[in-house]
């Protein structure tokens, strides 16, 4: 199961969240058909940049007040995608990770919205995004010792107190990366501003394309969240 909580719900109402459970994945290296599809997304995006500042794109306006709003500085922590847009405007490009990794980017920099893939091997129970108490684990990528969320911020976590994501959309756990193993994994697709909901569809829509396309071996539950329909349950 995946849920925003309650007072998630209630403090940000225009959360809107694709979730896709895939299973029987096979990752690995990106066949160049892909790699060449998330060059070409990269060089459109990168356009669009030229036209628009990062700080005025409507979906990282949202999410930095979002981040104001539960006591993260959004310039110091910065939203997953405006990262990874940041990276692309200042290097030229973002290098291919994996297959998993890459479908996500691909939209992730297509749509300005936040895409994680989380491997699902290590979750306890179900997934929920909630306010943190202070007391859950936190394993930092490339980090063996556990840290603690501060009390207040957002996080991804199971009901084994395990953090998954940190500050909302801002880094992932070591265990939830994506890796040659993963065979079971949760993509989330997040957006809070003016058109989240049309851009969420759509989001959504090219994922389940990505994954038809390269994983096709691959089965797939999806559901469409907000705040007056915050949870996802598996075969609900």
């Amino acid at each position: 199961m995946f849920a925003y909580d309650t007072a998630i719900a209630e403090r940000f109402p225009t959360i809107r969240g694709g979730v896709i459970l895939a299973s029987g994945l096979g990752n690995g290296s990106s066949p160049t058909e892909l790699r060449e599809a998330f060059l070409a997304e990269q060089r459109v995006a990168r356009k669009k940049l030229d036209e628009t500042p990062i700080a005025g794109i409507p979906s990282i306006e949202a999410w930095r007040r979002a981040f104001t709003a539960f006591g993260v500085k959004p310039t110091q922590h910065r939203v997953a995608a405006e990262a990874l847009l940041r990276r692309l405007q200042k290097t030229g490009d973002v290098p291919s990770i994996n297959t998993l990794v890459d479908m996500a980017n691909l939209v992730s920099i297509r749509y300005a919205l936040p895409v994680a893939v989380f491997d699902q091997a290590t979750v306890n129970g179900s997934t929920t995004v909630r306010f943190a108490t202070g007391q859950e684990r936190f394993t930092d990528l490339g980090a063996t010792g556990t840290t603690n969320p501060a009390p207040g911020e957002v996080i991804f976590v199971d009901d084994d107190n395990t953090v998954s994501a940190r500050r909302w959309c801002w880094r992932q756990s070591s265990q939830s990366a994506t890796s040659p193993d993963t065979t079971i994994a949760m993509v989330t697709v997040e957006a809070l501003h003016e058109d989240a909901e049309a851009d969420i569809q759509s989001a959504v829509a090219d994922l389940l394309a990505l994954l038809d396309r390269y994983q096709p071996q691959s089965d797939h539950l999806w559901r469409i969240l907000s705040a007056d329909n915050p949870v996802f349950a598996v075969g609900v």
